[in-house]
């Protein structure tokens, strides 16, 4: 079964930064993290699970959804097989459990995910 561990949440003051890690696992076919496209949501207490960001399989394009853009990164470690989120000027409104996920293509809607990882949860204190 594939399985996406996201370790690396935490809590942080306004204006920090924090990594969360993606590592990825799979069956004896090897899932591996540029089979898939990779993508990152989170969840506040009270709203709907929302699109943070993707990086895509083929070329490793990257997306943000605009209330991150400019100051998240995702990135990929193919030697790792894992897929990182930088965060730096967080924001209180960045609290949220933050989730990775593997689907086709890069599309930030929940509905397009095939597997989902383990929540982290980010505390940004004001």
């Amino acid at each position: 079964e594939v399985q996406l561990q996201a370790p690396g949440g935490g809590l942080v003051q306004t204006g920090g930064s924090l990594r969360l890690s993606c590592a990825a696992s799979g069956f004896t076919s090897g899932f591996t993290v540029d089979d898939y496209a990779i993508a990152w949501f989170r969840q506040a207490p009270g709203k709907e699970r929302e699109g943070v960001s993707c990086i895509s399989k083929d070329d490793g394009s990257t997306s943000y959804d605009d209330f991150v853009k400019g100051r998240f990164t995702i990135s990929r470690d193919n030697a790792k097989n894992t897929v990182y989120l930088q965060m730096d000027s967080l924001k209180p409104e960045d609290t949220a459990v933050y989730y990775c996920a593997a689907m086709g293509l890069c599309v930030l809607v929940p509905q397009a995910v095939g597997y989902w990882g383990q929540g982290t949860q980010v505390t940004v204190s004001s």
